[in-house]
């Protein structure tokens, strides 16, 4: 099953780094907004998680703010 997936990051972001290397390893397409230089995009992120903090990752429209693996697996139904 293909799910929708974005994730906003900034560059220096240890924990978006690994978030995306688990989106590699699990084959998962991914959408990525980089919220240091997109203004609309950081907004965005702000108005839907009620924080600054990254990464804040859409799947199917459920947000998870920062690298939680199990909340990741459970809704992209890998191990």
């Amino acid at each position: 099953m293909e799910h929708k997936v974005s994730i906003y990051t900034t560059p220096t972001c240890q924990y978006c780094k690994m978030a995306k290397e688990f989106f590699k390893q699990h084959n998962v397409q991914y959408e990525e907004f980089h919220v240091a230089t997109d203004a609309e995009k950081r907004n965005e992120m702000i108005e839907r998680s009620g924080q600054m903090g990254v990464p804040v990752i859409d799947i199917d429209g459920n947000l998870i703010v920062g690298f939680d693996q199990t909340k990741i697996s459970e809704l992209l139904g890998v191990s």
